[in-house]
């Protein structure tokens, strides 16, 4: 039985000085039930909390923590770093070599600039296309999340060809007239909007596997399709890897489904956990962004020294370990097959999806492919199966819409603690 008292304690005082008493919504377990848990540190596959208890963690800061917490070679490469200043406002050396080596992975990217968060990244990225095409509007899909960046807070709206309409209250009508929103995974919705927008979309922004509804992957064919769609019609292809680059593949979602992008962006992962984000493409696209071209962005801690020492010293070991991958998808196919295989004992018909080092456990018996399907999941019940993990030591992400990440720190330990801990969890329910 785990104890929360500090924890407790510690949101009841937050409440007075943070909304929500959290930096992150998410964080604040609403949609499971409870409040959160406040973690003091981590290290390698564990987080452990104020009240001593410990976890196996299986959201690892959203993905970057892709070896682990509190990794030894990311970490003594910002411990040499902080004695020649947490900040230049400068350029330094070490921006130049993290893009080289994000260039030399991504071949898609043939130039890139660092900024410090996924969500700048994205933003960014719909500035550069429109500023490149000339053009307003942009497509997006319903369930992917690219950050709470205004033209991304959209809802979709009553028909295929209708424009959306502001989700959040701070969103302006004017912004939500540019944003078209289509269902995941429905080429034939994109063709509609872009037959409906001749000639006004800018760009086509998505995530290549989707992480925030759930670990939701592409119909075979479907990225091509809208390669394809963006070529015949001059749109640019923005493929949001904040989540997938580097977690899947070296290359990320593109070299595993063979797909290029015009831009990309990138997150997380690359920051080796520190704040950072990046957006890259072809070079005649890039060479638009200032001081070089007309489209402005610009940061004061982009390409901060610290940032750029973790995300080398992380890149660079994942571009050495040649079975990275191999050993983290067979990892996370234990895991899924434990999970089946208590399914199926205990006569439940739930489904997973998963791909590489990402999974989701969906509560709905019916096979999940865009966002209306996710929702169709039985919410109540993944809270249950949710706070019945965290009495076991198994930290999972505190909602049904959200992927679980698999670092490579799992061993065959922290397996077993998971599949027993979602055995009982799934017992629980019935």
């Amino acid at each position: 039985m785990i104890t929360k008292d500090k924890s407790q304690a510690l949101f009841e005082e937050a409440q007075n000085y943070i909304p929500g008493g959290v930096n992150s919504p998410v964080r604040a377990f609403k949609a499971v039930g409870g409040n959160p848990l406040f973690i003091k540190s981590a290290k390698g596959a564990y987080m452990y909390d104020v009240d001593g208890n410990a976890y196996v963690d299986l959201i690892n800061s959203w993905g970057p923590m892709i070896f682990g917490h509190a990794d030894d070679a990311v970490l003594e490469a910002v411990q040499k770093a902080i004695p020649a200043s947490l900040s230049f406002g400068a350029p330094g050396a070490s921006e130049v070599e993290i893009a080289a080596l994000i260039t030399d992975l991504f071949p898609s990217i043939e130039k890139v600039r660092m900024v410090n968060s996924g969500t700048e990244a994205t933003m960014s990225a719909i500035r550069l296309a429109r500023g490149y095409t000339g053009r307003e509007k942009m497509i997006k899909f319903e369930g992917c999340y690219h950050g709470h960046g205004d033209s991304f807070l959209i809802a979709a709206g009553s028909g295929a060809i209708t424009m959306g309409e502001p989700n959040s209250p701070g969103v302006t009508v004017g912004t939500a007239k540019d944003t078209l929103t289509a269902p995941y995974n429905n080429l034939e919705a994109v063709k509609t909007l872009v037959a409906a927008n001749k000639n006004e979309v800018a760009a086509i922004i998505l995530e290549p596997v989707a992480g925030n509804m759930g670990c939701v992957l592409p119909h075979e064919g479907y990225l091509q399709g809208l390669r394809e769609i963006c070529d015949q019609e001059g749109i640019l292809l923005i493929v949001d890897e904040v989540m997938t680059g580097f977690r899947l593949a070296a290359g990320g979602a593109q070299e595993v489904f063979d797909v290029r992008a015009d831009i990309t962006t990138l997150g997380k992962i690359i920051g080796g956990g520190m704040p950072v984000g990046a957006y890259g493409g072809k070079r005649e696209i890039m060479d638009y962004v200032s001081p070089q071209g007309p489209v402005y962005q610009a940061g004061t801690l982009s390409g901060n020294p610290i940032s750029m020492a973790a995300g080398l010293a992380q890149l660079n070991k994942l571009k050495a370990d040649k079975d990275l991958y191999n050993r983290l998808a067979e990892k996370t196919e234990r895991i899924e097959a434990g999970i089946k295989k208590n399914l199926k004992e205990l006569g439940l018909n739930y489904t997973t999806n998963r791909i590489g080092s990402m999974f989701t456990l969906f509560f709905t018996d019916q096979h999940v492919t865009n966002f209306e399907e996710a929702k169709a999941c039985d919410l109540t019940l993944f809270g249950k199966f949710f706070n019945t993990m965290l009495e076991e030591g198994v930290y999972l992400p505190p909602s049904q819409f959200e992927s679980w990440f698999i670092s490579d720190a799992l061993g065959d330990k922290e397996i077993d603690q998971i599949i027993s801990a979602s055995y009982k969890a799934l017992k629980n329910l019935s």
